[in-house]
C-alpha cells in the first residue's frame, strides 16, 4: 500500500467495506473513531492538543469520545502497540 496514493488506498478500503455491507453510517463512525483515537494516541491522550488538531473544540471532542465509545484504555493500547520493546543489558560483573 505504500507505493499507492491516498485516494487509491481509500478506494480500496471503501470497496471492500461496500462489498462487506457496511452502512454509511456505520462506515462514517468507524472512520471517525479511529481518526479520534489516532488523534488521541499521537497527543498522548490530550484532548486539548488534539481538539485544537482536528479543528474542533475540545468540548465538541469530548462528547465525540463519549458517543463513540472511547475509553482510556483504549488510547492506552494503541501506545502500547506503538512502543517498540527495549533492548535487555546485559548483566555487568561486580
Amino acid at each position: 500500500m505504500r507505493g499507492e496514493s491516498l485516494n487509491g488506498q481509500l478506494t480500496k478500503l471503501v470497496s471492500e467495506l461496500v462489498d462487506c455491507g457496511l452502512t454509511l453510517e456505520q462506515a462514517r463512525k468507524e472512520f471517525e473513531k479511529q481518526f479520534i483515537l489516532a488523534s488521541l494516541r499521537s497527543n498522548n491522550g490530550n484532548i486539548s492538543r488534539s481538539a485544537k488538531l482536528l479543528g474542533v473544540h475540545r468540548n465538541t471532542l469530548r462528547n465525540k469520545v463519549s458517543t463513540l465509545g472511547i475509553g482510556s484504555e483504549d488510547v492506552a493500547a494503541g501506545r502500547q502497540a506503538k512502543k517498540r520493546p527495549r533492548a535487555r543489558r546485559a548483566p555487568t560483573s561486580s
